[in-house]
């Protein structure tokens, strides 16, 4: 798990920032579905309604691609936040895109997988966000267990959780990000989206996600 660039990582950082995508509440957190207090939500889904940083974010996609992947012959986005994000990187780069389900569709050809499968077809995905890497990994055993070879994964931001880069290094699977958490906190005090004061509080999230605050 590593970061495309550090300037890269900053401007991602800024403009999600920026279009509150990613919100900052330290003393007010958020609860996620797994019952953990947060500090921070992640919406990169809000991305496709600018197109400036929309434009940006694919762009920045697209030269990870090039650069770590150049054998790609195409791009599988993860349902469902990563489905908009690969189709424009596949448009970009004139590749095939299918996308992964969370799970078989209950219906019809029950497909996990939509689009043509080609056995052996060498294939990136595309997440728009990482947390602990679970359901990200389970798109990619998907795609392997259908045939695909899976070169690695791109993805928009993480919070770079240690469980997350245990679990990526154990399925032996390379994610580059654009942006990660470490990297958006000095952008976040530098643009006043979160005081000195306030680092504090947010490191230790970062460090204990599951204790903070209970």
């Amino acid at each position: 798990m590593e970061l495309y660039s550090k300037d890269t990582a900053g401007q991602v950082a800024r403009k999600l920032l920026d279009i509150k995508a990613i919100r900052l509440q330290p003393n007010q957190p958020f609860t996620w579905a797994s019952g953990w207090k947060s500090p921070i939500y992640c919406d990169n889904r809000l991305s496709l309604s600018f197109p400036e940083v929309r434009t940006y974010i694919k762009n920045q996609l697209v030269e990870v691609i090039k650069k770590n992947f150049p054998d790609a012959e195409g791009i599988a986005g993860v349902a469902t936040a990563g489905i908009p994000q690969g189709a424009l990187i596949a448009e970009e780069m004139g590749l095939p895109f299918i996308y992964v389900r969370s799970k078989p569709k209950g219906h019809g050809m029950e497909n996990m997988i939509e689009g043509k499968v080609t056995k052996g077809q060498k294939v990136v995905v595309i997440e728009d966000l990482v947390s602990t890497g679970g359901s990200s990994l389970k798109a990619v055993e998907a795609l392997k267990a259908s045939g695909f070879e899976v070169l690695g994964m791109a993805a928009i931001f993480t919070y770079g959780f240690d469980v997350a880069r245990q679990n990526f290094e154990s399925a032996n699977v390379k994610l580059i990000c654009l942006s990660d958490y470490e990297a958006m906190l000095p952008q976040a005090v530098a643009d006043n989206y979160a005081s000195d004061e306030d680092l504090k509080s947010l490191a230790e999230w970062r460090t204990s996600p599951d204790t903070w605050k209970q």
